[in-house]
């Protein structure tokens, strides 16, 4: 080692606090880049293992093979695997316990099948030819005959038809049962006698469901013996999955006459592939931005230590000038102090972040399972991501050394002695206003001067705290974009319980009347949906729809476009508590002859043309504006469409708000609220009404269970959404502890960059504080002058910090608008956090460092000659 390097080891050493800050800075940024590409490889992982166990581990499926066509997919060179099932038919169930699940659904399996398919075994073996089967757990459950393993089952197997007209049913898909007001309308056609042995005992595979008609059985299918017809699904399991795999497989179904082609979107997505270039667009925009400002950060941090040791150190590195040092050995020795700190901090911080991430899915894993997910996220290491975020923090390290690098090649013996790289003076650059001194005395004045007169430090400061703030609403922005995004992407949905019934609203007016039995009901509503048309004009068309229509002119008749709309009302009670809850007058709506609306005017919808999520206005209209409903139908008698005049609505007011229910929108429609006696006015015994109960508990689960106990309830479809709705909720609380951990490691940064700033600064000020209370300045005088110090810094660091700030977070905004849609504002509440945050760090910094100083006697102090 050369006395260079020996001198700047002992520097840092002799140092201690500035180094501690500058390594702990550095481990906490080099932890942050690791922890987010070990979060990111766990997360998704996870994801991968959740899909498979629910969709199964294939990638394109391809449907109604033949023989030549599966031979094509076995000597496809990317193809690792094909799974093969062949749907046999359905055959009753004997006394079965669910009259909505009357049949036993036979598959055939390859052996890839049975793998990829994730078929589990819970007792026996899997058959070995198709003369055995294993069947479904939730059969035994289904039917009142005791069934076993080492049991026979004589089916007549064949397909479901409907009642009339021979109309054939969903063959190869376990559909739900079709009924008529309650009651099943299907029969088996082509009945085919076969004898089964049950080998063993199966979880409900994933082609079942609750809505299911029948349980599903399984045996095997013997790919050595020719396959007679085209009724085999193939889904195939890919070796390389490649960005193009929708070209290749849309090609190769083409190229070998494949009908119907599908992808296992999920599962693709979270191995990186989407079919919507937008929605990557946005993922790999955000990710971006993210790095580039934990790196800012880092830089802002790390650059600030070696400024100042630079500057601490001019004298030295001018005597080593004296003594014949060169410009690259200077230099070299502000790099050996990088390589120092890098060598201590990297490995450390890529423990800590590992760490970090382990003991936070510790917490995390506890909630995977109450949003859905049945597998835990586990600590995925990429070899990849680690090498990745070595080259960044190395990266990081270089940019931060390098222009106080420079600097110290440059210092001379000369400089050095005079301290003039420092501060260079001049009249005009301590000029003050008189203002300042007028309003607020000759403490600010001083403590402007001060800032004048030492513009490396004081832009370094300012830096530091303008860094922090950036950092903070990046962060803040970025968390808001991702709920907005998982926001936009669902359905609105603000109701626990659902209830519909097949027998008009009847069944659902007696239920009604009987709830004030069940326990933990806070509100119901008994809404009513038609779907009727109106004609608009042109003017009245939101932009989004403008576009469109631009490109399909023929959409227009006689200069108006159809809209679709949502009549909706609902029980008394509900009506006049919703009308009241947005703030207006229940009797300028509650009128039979005076058709009042409410237009919903606030509508989120998925544009399938953009490929994007979309928040905006429904339509164009004001209140006091009409409009013509009309009914369109199929008439058998002319065997062509009729449309029905059924009066005009007034638009009584607008608002963003829905009612309890659930509620679809979608560009081109809008949602009226009217209330029940106008509903009826406009329907008048209407044939294509939709009656659901919609019940809110605070606690679904019980209240649930109560229903089911209550008549006729069986005749009623009961949807539970409180359980989906719980996942959501979770996973925005496992997104929330990532953002907020996220903030805290930036905070963290933030604030041991200002402090480290500050207190460094304020230590090579001592002989200016001696010096000035020598003179005569009093304890009170110079408190006021720091404390305008702090204000000045501030005010700088917000007027720099905030514009900047705003820029960034609209990037992050354009770069979710790719994939979503929505109005651009501003996190104000974060906005006025940070202001006063900053003033208050600034504060406790320069309190503080001035704490360290306020002892040291003005005599020695002043006859020290470097500090």
């Amino acid at each position: 080692m050369n006395i260079v390097n020996k001198v700047t080891l002992r520097h840092l050493k002799e140092n201690k606090k500035r180094t501690l800050i500058t390594i702990v800075g550095t481990i906490i940024s080099v932890a942050m880049v690791v922890a987010v590409a070990t979060l990111g490889s766990s997360f998704l992982n996870m994801l991968q293992r959740d899909t498979i166990k629910t969709f199964g581990e294939w990638h394109v499926m391809y449907n109604e093979l033949n023989q030549e066509q599966i031979e094509s997919i076995h000597n496809e060179a990317n193809t690792k695997s094909l799974s093969l099932i062949r749907d046999i038919g359905y055959a009753y169930l004997e006394q079965p316990t669910d009259e909505n699940k009357p049949y036993l659904y036979i598959n055939e399996l390859n052996l890839s099948a049975f793998e990829q398919m994730q078929v589990q075994l819970l007792e026996g073996r899997l058959p070995q030819n198709n003369s055995e089967v294993v069947i479904s757990e939730e059969m035994l459950n289904g039917s009142e005959k005791l069934i076993e393993v080492g049991d026979t089952l004589e089916l007549e197997i064949g397909a479901r038809s409907a009642k009339y007209d021979d109309f054939f049913i969903n063959k190869g898909e376990n559909s739900s049962l079709y009924t008529i007001d309650g009651e099943n309308k299907e029969f088996l056609i082509e009945l085919e006698k076969k004898e089964y042995s049950v080998v063993g005992i199966i979880e409900e595979p994933l082609w079942d469901h609750y809505w299911s008609s029948g349980y599903s059985i399984i045996s095997l299918l013997n790919e050595q013996s020719p396959l007679s017809s085209a009724d085999y699904f193939g889904y195939v399991t890919l070796d390389k999955v490649k960005r193009t795999v929708f070209e290749e497989g849309e090609r190769f179904a083409k190229e070998h006459q494949i009908e119907n082609v599908d992808f296992n979107h999920e599962l693709l997505r979270y191995q990186g592939i989407t079919i919507n270039d937008n929605v990557q667009a946005t993922m790999y925009g955000l990710l971006s931005i993210i790095m580039v400002v934990i790196m800012i950060g880092s830089i802002s941090l790390i650059f600030n230590s070696f400024a100042i040791s630079v500057s601490e150190r001019s004298r030295y590195l001018g005597m080593l000038s004296s003594v014949g040092a060169t410009k690259r050995q200077k230099r070299n020795s502000v790099y050996f102090e990088g390589f120092i700190i890098g060598a201590i901090s990297i490995p450390i911080g890529i423990i800590a972040g590992i760490t970090g991430i382990g003991v936070t899915l510790i917490f995390v894993n506890s909630l995977l399972g109450s949003i859905g997910y049945d597998q835990e996220m586990s600590l995925v290491i990429s070899p990849v991501s680690i090498l990745i975020s070595v080259l960044i923090s190395t990266l990081t390290i270089f940019i931060s050394t390098y222009i106080p690098a420079k600097r110290a090649s440059k210092i001379t013996a000369i400089d050095a002695i005079r301290q003039s790289h420092d501060i260079k003076l001049s009249k005009k650059t301590v000029k003050t206003s008189s203002f300042i001194k007028n309003f607020f005395g000759i403490e600010a004045e001083i403590a402007l001067k001060n800032i004048k007169r030492n513009k490396k430090r004081y832009y370094v400061t300012v830096f530091s705290l303008m860094t922090s703030i950036i950092l903070f609403l990046t962060v803040s922005y970025f968390s808001y974009s991702l709920s907005k995004s998982m926001e936009l992407s669902q359905e609105t949905v603000n109701f626990d319980i659902s209830i519909s019934s097949h027998n008009s609203g009847g069944q659902l007016d007696e239920l009604l009347s009987k709830l004030d039995q069940v326990e933990g009901i806070t509100a119901e509503s008994l809404n009513q949906m038609i779907y009727l048309t109106t004609n608009v004009e042109k003017e009245y068309l939101p932009d989004s729809l403008l576009q469109s229509i631009e490109e399909v002119p023929e959409e227009l008749v006689n200069g108006k476009y159809s809209y679709g709309v949502d009549l909706v009302s609902m029980n008394q009670n509900m009506f006049e508590q919703y009308v009241t809850s947005i703030g207006l007058d229940v009797e300028d709506f509650d009128q039979t002859n005076q058709h009042q609306a409410i237009l919903v005017n606030q509508i989120q919808y998925e544009n399938a043309e953009q490929g994007k999520y979309v928040e905006g206005e429904s339509i164009k209209l004001q209140e006091g504006d009409t409009l013509q409903l009309e009914l369109t139908t199929y008439s058998e008698e002319i065997d062509d469409m009729v449309v029905d005049e059924y009066g005009e609505v007034e638009i009584g007011a607008l608002t963003n708000e829905l009612p309890l229910g659930n509620f679809y929108s979608n560009l081109g429609s809008i949602i009226l609220i009217v209330s029940p006696a106008a509903f009826e006015g406009i329907v008048d015994q209407m044939e294509y009404v939709n009656h659901t109960l919609y019940i809110q508990s605070n606690d679904p689960i019980a209240t649930q269970e109560q229903l089911e106990l209550m008549d006729n309830i069986d005749f009623m479809n009961i949807t539970n959404t409180y359980m989906q709705r719980q996942a959501d909720e979770n996973l925005l609380k496992i997104m929330s502890i990532f953002m907020y951990g996220f903030i805290t490691l930036i905070t963290l940064i933030s604030v041991a960059n200002i402090f480290n700033t500050i207190s460094t600064s304020i230590a090579l000020r001592k002989r200016e504080f001696a010096m000035l209370k020598s003179m005569g300045m009093t304890p009170k005088a110079f408190n006021k002058m720091i404390r305008f110090e702090s204000l000045f810094f501030g005010m700088k660091a917000i007027l720099y910090g905030l514009p900047i700030s705003v820029i960034i977070m609209y990037l992050i905004y354009m770069s979710n608008q790719y994939a979503f849609s929505y109005t651009f504002t501003l996190p104000w509440i974060e906005i006025m956090i940070v202001m006063v945050s900053v003033f208050m760090i600034v504060g406790l910094a320069m309190l503080y460092s001035i704490s360290k100083v306020k002892k040291e006697n003005i005599i020695d102090v002043l006859k020290q000659e470097n500090i």
